[in-house]
């Protein structure tokens, strides 16, 4: 299968551009050529969108709505088949998938309503014969850079809301997954979004997504990814006077008190840590748990995982899939080897798995390091796999203490029974998204998404939250008095 760019409603040739394998990280088969595109190609969607944009937002809200219903109704027609196609090109079990999947469902549904809401305010005027209003007014042509992980939800998270408020985009997909954006493309096309209105580019970052950052016609850039690569894509916007929305990286933790359910939280950790083989942005990466029950924690963990069976993510009985690429395991084996070298413990896991069925793929055992201290790397940077640091700790203070000590703000977890110590938690954690006696994995679409510190920059994906990133307020003021009224001057007097 040889992908192609969708500019301007039409499916455009790749013949002068160099094109890549996209392979199953399962089994390392190739699954189809994506086009690494020029600034050229960049240029023409956008050019696309912008002359799409006037009269896509001039179409009443509620009908525009109308195409996010369409489009929710495909996804559902096709769930099987586009989970099985995440499957095999991401790696995440075909459980997950399906998840996702539905996920992607459920924001176009839950968008869609927001096309006969969009609110504004109506408010008293100071001044007699005045009235006094602010709507949400559409910002222009908008360009969304996504993950590998999560190729369809973080999609449908970030292009929804642009389009039920009015704007029209421009999508740079991962090259590790373009296969979900091709299928989304064809989607637009098959519900018959307004040519130029959706586009998708394939191509590098470099190339693609700083041409996206720069150009002039591109007023607002969403991102998710890296906090490295969202610093620099803040600094490049900022020249540039863009509106830049970052969903970055996590160091996400559970905290285990000493009067938690032990047995379900050992289910949450081993979900948030090991589902989808530890390659989400809210995966647990660390377990704080109270002195007396730590022990007995990890004794359960151990047992737990060895239960976990791994491999192609298409077969219904594994839990655990490949990772994404070889330079993935590169960077979990590296970690893996700096957790030892600083003295920490390791309990299970550890290593890559080359030998049959496995060494056509790229698997990593589920990897738990424990008497980890807090200031060890292992405990402070994000890995992006299968590994778990384990972090004593005496009281709720201290696991406070440290799981606000890292540089990330995404998600937090606390396993209690006292109602007290819960509420002081989800008080004083430092992130965006706590959760009570469950993983640190497992957002609604209804509510925001994103963090704190090194994890975003104040925007939010998901939610009506995320309409603030596509919308500019305009204050609208009607004086029918039919005299010039000058606010605080006459008020004053």
């Amino acid at each position: 299968m040889e992908l192609q760019n969708f500019i301007g409603g039409k499916w455009t040739s790749n013949e002068e551009l160099e094109t890549i394998p996209v392979v199953n990280p399962a089994n390392n088969e190739q699954l189809a050529t994506v086009p690494l595109s020029t600034k050229q190609q960049v240029a023409k969607a956008v050019a696309a969108a912008k002359k799409a944009q006037r009269s896509w937002a001039r179409i009443p809200a509620p009908k525009r709505a109308d195409y996010l219903y369409e489009i929710g109704h495909k996804l559902k027609e096709k769930k099987e088949y586009l989970a099985q196609v995440l499957t095999k090109e991401m790696g995440k079990v075909i459980e997950e998938a399906r998840g996702e999947v539905q996920e992607g469902i459920d924001m176009a549904f839950y968008m869609a309503g927001e096309g006969r809401r969009l609110f504004g305010e109506t408010t008293p005027s100071e001044l007699a014969d005045k009235f006094a209003m602010s709507v949400r007014a559409p910002i222009g042509v908008v360009g969304l850079i996504t993950p590998w992980n999560f190729p369809i939800a973080i999609a449908t998270w970030k292009s929804f809301p642009a389009l039920v408020a009015g704007n029209t985009f421009v999508w740079k997909p991962a090259t590790e997954t373009p296969m979900m954006a091709y299928e989304m493309a064809k989607i637009f096309e098959e519900v018959g979004l307004p040519d130029g209105v959706a586009n998708v580019v394939f191509g590098a970052g470099s190339t693609v997504g700083t041409e996206l950052i720069e150009h002039p016609d591109v007023k607002v850039i969403s991102f998710t990814g890296s906090t490295e690569t969202g610093s620099k894509i803040a600094e490049l916007g900022g020249r540039h006077l863009k509106k830049v929305s970052l969903e970055m990286g996590g160091k996400n933790a559970v905290i285990v008190m000493e009067d938690a359910d032990l047995q379900l939280a050992v289910e949450g950790i081993v979900w948030s840590a090991f589902g989808t083989a530890g390659q989400r942005c809210t995966a647990c990466s660390r377990v704080i748990v109270h002195k007396d029950v730590k022990n007995k924690l990890q004794q359960m963990l151990v047992e737990e995982i060895r239960k976990l069976t791994i491999g192609d993510g298409l077969d219904e009985d594994n839990k655990i899939g490949p990772v994404i690429n070889g330079a993935a395991l590169e960077k979990i084996n590296h970690y893996v080897q700096v957790g030892k070298q600083e003295g920490a413990t390791l309990l299970i896991g550890g290593k890559s798995l080359t030998s049959p069925p496995y060494n056509k793929g790229f698997y990593f055992e589920p990897t738990v390091f424990t008497n980890v201290k807090n200031d060890m790397i292992i405990a402070q940077e994000e890995i992006f796999g299968p590994v778990l640091s384990i972090i004593e700790v005496a009281d709720l203070e201290e696991a406070i203490e440290v799981n606000n000590s890292v540089k990330f703000g995404l998600s937090s977890s606390i396993f209690s029974r006292d109602v007290n110590k819960i509420f002081k938690a989800q008080r004083d954690l430092d992130t965006g998204i706590v959760y009570v006696n469950a993983g640190t994995t497992g957002a609604e679409i209804h509510l925001p998404f994103g963090g704190t510190k090194g994890t975003g920059n104040g925007h939010r994906d998901s939610g009506q939250a995320a309409l603030d990133v596509y919308t500019e307020w305009k204050s609208i003021y009607v004086d029918y008095s039919g005299k010039l009224q000058r606010a605080q001057i006459d008020t004053g007097n």
